[in-house]
């Protein structure tokens, strides 16, 4: 049985082959409980397949992964995902597109796709709607989510992932298509997340760090299915390893708490 103070994900030495290519690896990545990762890198690094081995949806061609303390290919996967919560386009394209807002928040309980699966109580109800309120979406909580904008859904499936009070959060692109308000918002609500009690682990996939919340902690960057950099956010997130990752010249600045990227001008 997992425990609080065990590592929440365990990749090693694991490889990912697709259609005869490494698409991963070999890489070995252990997070911790309430830690708080985020993985960048440019596309075709290896970001969603490294998420889809931690949120129980891939199987490694080699190596061993161990979620929540269970290893993948010795334990019932559909149990697992129960206990993960998700952010991201996949999660997005399996809800039914007839389901409020608030019904979306509501399955996140349990992890299930539709709220006739559960029974919820006025405490379930109440709960939903205030993580609504919070994420700015007063207006569409008994709007069908097919109707919803991309950056409302993307809130909406934040809304729904912290309703389930998972011990591993996975985070995939959140900010893609949210307007900076939406955006700014989104990353109140994670660090309020970092700051309550008990809180989640979470693996956050950004294309640029001005998505990251201040409570981030630790960083791994992938080029080309390899780590980069892998650790303490202090420690990685450097002029010359964001260089590397990303192939061109790159400087990291701080402000409020909050890291920004820009390009250094070749001339």
């Amino acid at each position: 049985m997992f425990e609080p103070a065990e590592l929440v994900v365990d990749i090693d030495n694991v490889t990912v082959v697709v259609n005869g290519r490494a698409t991963l690896g070999p890489i070995s990545v252990k997070i911790a409980a309430h830690e708080h990762w985020a993985l960048i890198g440019p596309n075709g690094a290896g970001k969603t397949t490294l998420l889809s081995l931690a949120g129980a949806e891939r199987h490694p061609t080699t190596g061993q992964v161990h979620v929540l303390g269970e290893l993948i290919g010795r334990t019932d996967l559909r149990e697992l995902r129960k206990r993960i919560g998700s952010v991201g386009h996949l999660v997005a394209d399996r809800l039914p597109r007839d389901a409020t807002a608030r019904e979306v928040v509501l399955t996140g309980r349990d992890s299930t796709l539709a709220t006739w699966w559960s029974t919820f109580t006025e405490q379930d109800e109440a709960h939903a709607i205030e993580l609504l309120h919070q994420l700015r979406c007063d207006r569409i909580v008994d709007q069908h989510f097919g109707r919803c904008s991309q950056g409302e859904r993307q809130r909406i499936l934040l809304a729904r992932s912290l309703f389930g009070r998972h011990p591993l959060l996975l985070l995939d692109e959140p900010a893609v298509g949210v307007d900076l308000p939406g955006r700014e918002s989104l990353i109140e609500a994670l660090d309020d997340l970092a700051a309550s009690k008990g809180p989640p682990a979470t693996v956050h996939v950004v294309h640029t760090l001005e998505e990251l919340p201040r409570s981030t902690s630790h960083m791994l960057m992938l080029r080309d299915g390899k780590v980069v950099a892998s650790g303490p956010i202090d420690d990685v997130c450097s002029d010359d390893q964001l260089s590397e990752c990303f192939g061109i010249p790159m400087r990291v600045s701080r402000f409020d708490g909050r890291l920004h990227a820009t390009a250094t001008p070749s001339w």
